[in-house]
């Protein structure tokens, strides 16, 4: 297991590395929230079940009646 010391060089020389351009292995907070959905996952469920729920019932609806 690194020691404390080891771990501080390592973390300040990736602070460096990113500082001077090259991209960080990990992505941000922000980046992360700018990639995610802008809808819930919940909300586009109930979109689709609604949908796909209605192109149903009015299939039924014509072969049936």
């Amino acid at each position: 297991m690194p020691t404390e010391f080891e771990m501080r060089k390592k973390n300040e020389k990736f602070a460096n590395s990113v500082r001077e351009g090259k991209k960080a292995t990990h992505l941000s907070r922000q980046q992360k929230l700018a990639k995610s959905s802008p809808i819930n996952l919940w909300a586009l469920g109930v979109i689709c079940f609604v949908v796909i729920g209605g192109v149903v019932f009015e299939l039924v609806r014509i072969i049936f009646l």
